[in-house]
């Protein structure tokens, strides 16, 4: 079992089904999770996504900088969410942004999250980095290296990385483990490319894995082999 982990939520999979908006029973499902792992004494972080509310690409005919700093406060919506919802299991948690939003939230300071950690607290950290022209999965890699976290969870909506694309080529080939410059090399999106050579640069190993399997972030945080490690 890792003692400091990072979970990559998409707000797609906060959306449920339907990718939209916030599902009750996806969330509670999640946070279920979060709480047994921060219960058994893991420190755990998480960087949620936004796009169940808004992508930054969607704004084709808005300025690049505008649109996705629109994605970023998207993200504290679903920061906000998984936050209420944890509380409610009676585990205390903080939220930090990367842009200062103070009357809501934290703003993202190191020092600080290492405190919370210390005190049993969860940590969801929102905006992303921060800056424009960088997805969430950049802040996901980029907070995973600052906090020293022992693993990047990244929760998608197939079980693991493949060669070619499983939902149109059922043919496709699932990796137990592959390395960062494969992924790199061989064009898999599993994240973008930013956060793959972020990940490579400052060791931080990465497992891949389905969040809709039964209890998977459980089993993915325990060791358990599931989905895909890069490494």
């Amino acid at each position: 079992m890792y003692k400091r982990v990072l979970l990559k939520l998409s707000g797609e999979a906060l959306g449920g089904p339907s990718g939209v908006g916030i599902d009750p029973a996806t969330v509670d499902g999640v946070v279920t999770q979060l709480v047994q792992l921060a219960n058994s004494g893991m420190q755990v972080a998480v960087v949620v996504g936004g796009g169940n509310f808004w992508r930054g690409r969607l704004g084709v005919s808005m300025d690049k900088v505008t649109a996705d700093h629109m994605g970023m406060l998207a993200t504290i919506m679903n920061a906000l969410a998984l936050q209420d919802a944890i509380e409610k299991k009676n585990v205390p948690t903080r939220v930090q942004t990367a842009l200062s939003i103070p009357a809501v939230a934290e703003p993202y300071i190191l020092r600080k999250a290492l405190r919370h950690f210390e005190c049993g607290r969860i940590v969801i950290f929102a905006c992303g980095t921060g800056n424009p022209y960088f997805t969430t999965d950049s802040g996901a890699a980029l907070r995973a290296a600052e906090i020293k976290a022992d693993v990047l969870l990244m929760a998608k909506n197939i079980d693991g990385v493949y060669d070619s694309d499983p939902r149109k080529n059922p043919k496709a080939v699932k990796f137990s483990e592959i390395s960062y410059l494969d992924v790199i090399n061989k064009g898999i999106e599993v994240m973008d490319f930013t956060s793959v050579t972020m990940c490579m640069e400052n060791k931080v190993p990465i497992i891949a894995f389905g969040l809709n399997e039964p209890n998977s972030i459980v089993r993915a945080a325990s060791g358990e082999k599931i989905g895909t490690l890069i490494h």
